[in-house]
């Protein structure tokens, strides 16, 4: 008598179901890389929580906009509500140019836009809240130009040891565009509507204002990445 053999697994569709992945935070700022961040975060993890924290700064507001707006049209059953944490620094910083306004101008380097202690901040916060509902990974969008002390490998490394150890809790930081550039990641988010992002220093009536450093970086690597600019710039003298 033959033994009845056993049927293959039926390997499910694509996009039938949730991937087999933890549930995962991703820090969000509302800009291009943490938006394509959070599209990647979707299609590899079951659940993905976005975080905003709000410290005061002069952009938070229209920031803040631009990434309801964005998480509005990727709606997903696994993308939770965007959570919203306040850590206010304005006393910290002071007359620092996030908070008066002096912001550096179109051709400024990416190191002329340091603000001191940011990412010890931010990751803080995110960590402990993240500990709290048992999330144990989050998603940073930190990119290869990145040139700030806190945005370095050795920083994320102790970072992630000293989070680990002082809430008990197994944190993992993830910035998995650590390497990439911002054209890299435009032409991977090509499909999403990256108009909808913001990155600017100065926004005004939520558009970009066109003359700050943040609107230089951000229409230098869409014609880097050969992909239209969507992005409505309130003063377009510096474009070409």
């Amino acid at each position: 008598m033959s033994r009845p053999t056993s049927r293959p697994r039926r390997r499910a569709a694509a996009g039938s179901a949730a991937p087999r992945r933890p549930a995962v935070c991703v820090l969000a700022s509302g800009g291009l890389d943490s938006a394509v961040l959070l599209s990647e975060a979707l299609r590899r993890f079951r659940t993905v929580q976005p975080i905003y924290v709000r410290a005061g700064l002069r952009w938070e507001k229209a920031e803040l906009h631009a990434l309801r707006r964005f998480l509005r049209t990727i709606r997903s059953p696994r993308l939770r509500p965007l959570v919203v944490l306040e850590m206010p620094m304005r006393e910290v910083y002071g007359d620092h140019w996030s908070i008066n306004g002096r912001v550096p101008g179109f051709h400024g380097t990416d190191a002329s836009v340091y603000i001191p202690g940011r990412n010890i901040m931010l990751f803080a916060k995110a960590a402990a809240f993240c500990a709290l509902r048992r999330l144990p990974i989050l998603f940073l969008g930190i990119l290869s130009a990145n040139p700030f002390p806190d945005g370095s490998p050795e920083f994320l490394r102790a970072m992630e040891r000293a989070l680990a150890r002082g809430l008990a809790a197994p944190i993992r930081l993830r910035a998995p565009f650590r390497r990439r550039t911002k054209d890299w990641v435009i032409r991977r988010g090509r499909g999403l509507p990256l108009g909808l992002t913001l990155s600017c220093s100065t926004p005004r009536r939520g558009l970009h204002c066109g003359v700050c450093v943040k609107c230089g970086e951000r229409a230098k690597a869409f014609r880097r990445a050969g992909v239209p600019d969507p992005t409505v710039y309130a003063d377009r003298r510096h474009l070409g």
